[in-house]
């Protein structure tokens, strides 16, 4: 069982010497078999994953101290699906943006997103500093619900609220039908204006790409691309 500490109403302000690096980390991180807490009198950031040989020894001391710890909150799957969401919308390549809008449809959407960026350098290093303005702001925020004061400065400097990305285009261009349904209906469609005699080279076809994104997925060990879309 996750252990999950509350926050004692009476704990009142605190001062630390934060580790930045680390928290920005944790806020990043959303893992079920992963939990990072903030030490009050230190300003370390304790990490406890499951199956780790001191994982019991920190949720005891987490628990016996628990004043002196505060649970991080990460950024969650669906927040930051919005991220990619608003981001995709702003594309202005559209034959890019559409690719993007398909990637980001289904399990797997945060590795197949990244994935197509690796081609595309310079959106690519705009969608890394949204995301880390992002990240900062929910670190800001986090801090100040908590009434967190730190001795030292954020190695990324003052932060501001991140301003709205211009939407250039929708997420969703199909209409109310989903890009990823838009295309198995597509493919259905061919699929019934093939002879006979051709369908076991495209069914050997579809099961050699079948086969290859089921490999995909299983090497990205992303946390965050077990998010679905739909269930979020």
């Amino acid at each position: 069982m996750t252990l999950r500490p509350p926050v004692p109403a009476t704990r009142g302000a605190v001062r630390v010497d934060l580790d930045w690096d680390a928290l920005e980390i944790a806020v990043e991180r959303n893992s079920p078999d992963t939990d990072s807490y903030l030490d009050l009198t230190t300003g370390r950031i304790l990490t406890i994953t499951s199956g780790d040989p001191e994982a019991a020894i920190n949720r005891q001391s987490v628990s016996e101290n628990i004043r002196n710890f505060l649970r991080v909150e990460p950024a969650s799957s669906r927040e930051q699906y919005r991220w990619m969401e608003r981001f995709v919308g702003s594309v202005v390549d559209e034959p890019l943006r559409e690719r993007l809008i398909i990637s980001i449809d289904g399990k797997g959407a945060f590795r197949r997103f990244k994935d197509v960026l690796l081609a595309y350098p310079a959106e690519r290093e705009r969608w890394f500093s949204y995301r880390a303005d992002l990240l900062h702001w929910h670190i800001a925020q986090w801090l100040e619900q908590h009434e967190i004061n730190t001795t030292n400065d954020p190695p990324w400097g003052a932060v501001e609220a991140p301003q709205e990305l211009p939407a250039v285009g929708r997420p969703v261009v199909h209409g109310s039908e989903a890009p990823g349904e838009a295309l198995r209906r597509q493919a259905r469609d061919l699929i019934e204006t093939i002879p006979a005699i051709d369908l076991p080279t495209a069914i050997a076809f579809l099961e050699f790409l079948k086969q290859r994104s089921a490999e995909l997925l299983a090497r990205s060990e992303d946390p965050n691309d077990d998010h679905d879309p739909g269930a979020m």
